[in-house]
């Protein structure tokens, strides 16, 4: 997995490729960790040419939602290949987090966070 973080138009971009699981994981999540101590709150997961994803990163994510919003910031993620998606649907972890197809999508969405249906998780 190749890991890149840079700032475009106010927001954090984590861009991630490759495969996503028990061994790379843990640097996405070290990598969210460290931007939000900072004061990065507004992240993009930029996971468009990631092709594999376990439950490892399914847990990043999620984890990555509740620290985002435990600051008022908000999290987006990016998810180019079907299958990946497909996981997240199947799981349902689609209906917590804000999907896009493209960085450039995620930046766009000008929609409040409370107007994204589901986007809550509890505990």
């Amino acid at each position: 997995m190749n890991l890149d973080t840079h700032e475009r138009d106010g927001w954090t971009v984590v861009a991630a490729s490759g495969e996503i699981d028990v061994v790379t994981a843990p640097s996405i999540r070290s990598e969210v960790v460290n931007l939000v101590v900072n004061g990065s709150t507004d992240i993009v997961l930029d996971f468009g040419r990631v092709d594999f994803i376990d439950s490892f990163g399914l847990g990043v994510m999620v984890g990555a939602l509740k620290r985002v919003h435990s600051h008022e910031g908000r999290l987006r993620v990016v998810i180019g290949e079907p299958r990946v998606r497909g996981v997240l649907e199947l799981t349902g972890i689609d209906r917590v987090l804000e999907l896009y197809a493209s960085v450039d999508d995620a930046i766009a969405d000008d929609t409040p966070p409370a107007a994204h249906a589901g986007t809550e998780l509890s505990g």
